[in-house]
């Protein structure tokens, strides 16, 4: 595997596999590697003939009080563990070759609406942020196949939305949640949880099967649901940010006559905010 850190680098490369007509897919990161993460690039080697991966920590979808400064860096792991998962090329540049206006200077892309909603309610900015990263790794390396995980679900539909209302000519992969034995989902903010966190962390998971449970048993005073979910959990630990039960095809609210759901959450566990999400069909 090579890794490069320049756009002139990248497209060089890029352009002789493309000139010899391989399949390019995308596994976009920002690091830090899990087996969430490698089974994204094992999702792209199935379906591709060159896989790219990229790390880059981008400041843009962080607000000014996150982790921006804290997020764990670990490229000479992470570049180990893609290697020995067959990815081809690592793209890591600087924060100056992705934005050499500046963060303030660069140009952004946007999807309306949804990305106001749920994350991007608790974290303004933020969605624009990743379409706006997205948007542009697209441009670097116009893969015929981008790999996304399914545990940001709102992150991939957002990006969703931008490559159909753009006409991108990329297809999108969703590759479902990696679990410890536990049911926690593999994340790199996990990290930030100590060994007693590490035992709560769980319930968030477990709390969205009971909620998907009462749903399947006929349950369908979803704000009393979604109370008792959120008391649950606080005394459990959590600081609540939010639950919602949504439709899966617009991530709207749901009512009584919806029948394929998708629960999505986020609660504040110490240092980490963790999200999950769990699809229910009635």
């Amino acid at each position: 595997m090579q890794t490069v850190s320049t756009i002139a680098e990248l497209r060089a490369r890029l352009n002789a596999e493309r000139a010899s007509g391989k399949r390019i897919a995308l596994v976009p990161t920002m690091g830090n590697l899990h087996r969430g993460h490698l089974r994204l690039v094992e999702s792209a080697v199935a379906n591709a003939d060159f896989v790219v991966a990229s790390i880059f920590v981008n400041p843009l979808q962080f607000g000014p009080n996150e982790d921006l400064e804290r997020y764990p860096r670990t490229l000479a792991e992470d570049q180990a563990q893609l290697e020995a998962f067959g990815c081809n090329l690592l793209f890591a540049p600087t924060e100056a070759e992705v934005y050499p206006k500046g963060r303030g200077g660069q140009t952004f892309v946007e999807v309306p609406g949804i990305s106001d909603l749920y994350c991007g309610a608790s974290r303004p900015g933020h969605f624009r942020g990743v379409t706006t990263i997205v948007n542009k790794l697209f441009n670097l390396i116009q893969p015929d196949v981008a790999v996304f995980g399914c545990k940001d679900y709102q992150q991939l539909h957002v990006i969703r939305r931008m490559v159909e209302d753009l006409s991108m000519p990329v297809e999108l992969i969703g590759v479902g949640t990696e679990r410890a034995e536990n049911g926690l989902a593999l994340s790199s903010r996990n990290g930030y949880l100590t060994e007693e966190e590490l035992s709560v962390a769980p319930a968030l998971y477990a709390t969205l099967c009971d909620l998907r449970s009462a749903l399947i048993a006929g349950e369908r005073d979803h704000d009393t649901l979604i109370e008792h979910a959120q008391n649950h959990l606080e005394r459990a630990g959590f600081l609540r940010d939010y639950i919602h039960i949504l439709r899966r095809s617009d991530m709207l609210t749901a009512d009584t006559r919806d029948t394929q759901l998708v629960i999505i959450a986020a609660a504040y566990l110490g240092a980490a905010r963790l999200i999950d999400n769990i699809e229910v069909d009635l």
